[in-house]
């Protein structure tokens, strides 16, 4: 509340705000970290897996006594010691294209930790429809990715989707896992907390989100680079909603 951009007013409206971390995993971990100890008043936590031994290198929520455990419920419990006031909501579950609807449409932005390209064409493609803005990150051996999408820019009159960057999901031949290729243990707590940064911005209307833009980052030597997005189409409806 020190910082006079932010204040009470901007601490108010992270209080009042509810945001959906899909996957705790090496993003989610330090992105729910942050926006549980910035006051985030409402926070959803959508994973279904379990914690594995291969995870402990990267995702920092978790402990050797938690292998087996289920990850939403593990990490809700990390979060509610650190910040007991804000109110946290369990989704042990995969999000899919019979649930993601209702959940994504109960809260304001969604940050996506996700690691499958479907689950993130299918985060994506529900928040273009409800209106509601996109936080994306990706990582893979030492590179990673972090963006904004869904988010109008006033100055340019533009709005842009993840579709917008990448049109069409690759094969399953082609679609190679940091399960497979390995990745470096600091750099999803890198660009998870790069998302969390995006998405306190969002909130409090401090600073310049990286709207319809896309921030890279390699570990080898620290470089940053930025490149904007342009809109190819509006994306108009998808056979996502439950009927």
């Amino acid at each position: 509340m020190l910082l006079k951009a932010l204040g009470v007013t901007g601490q108010e409206k992270l209080k009042n705000s509810k945001v959906l971390v899909v996957g705790a995993g090496g993003l989610g971990c330090p992105a729910l970290l942050y926006l549980a100890a910035a006051g985030v008043g409402t926070i959803g936590i959508a994973d279904g897996d379990d914690v594995e031994m291969t995870n402990l290198h990267r995702q920092v929520l978790y402990t050797m006594a938690d292998l087996g455990l289920g990850k939403a419920n593990t990490a809700a419990a990390r979060l509610r010691a650190i910040n007991p006031e804000i109110s946290i909501h369990t989704y042990s579950f995969n999000l899919d294209k019979n649930n993601a609807w209702d959940i994504i449409d109960d809260y304001d932005i969604v940050l996506d930790g996700s690691d499958n390209f479907m689950t993130r064409y299918m985060i994506n493609d529900a928040c273009a429809i409800l209106l509601k803005p996109y936080v994306y990150g990706a990582v893979q051996q030492f590179e990673g990715q972090v963006g904004v999408f869904n988010m109008l820019d006033k100055y340019k009159g533009t709005i842009t989707s993840y579709r917008d960057l990448f049109a069409l999901p690759p094969d399953n031949k082609n679609a190679i896992s940091c399960n497979a290729l390995g990745i470096i243990g600091v750099l999803p707590g890198i660009i998870g907390t790069l998302q969390a940064t995006e998405v306190i911005k969002i909130i409090t209307s401090i600073g310049k989100p990286l709207l319809n833009q896309v921030l890279t980052y390699s570990a080898l030597d620290h470089s940053f680079y930025t490149f904007t997005i342009q809109p190819e189409k509006i994306l108009k409806s998808q056979d996502l909603k439950p009927r």
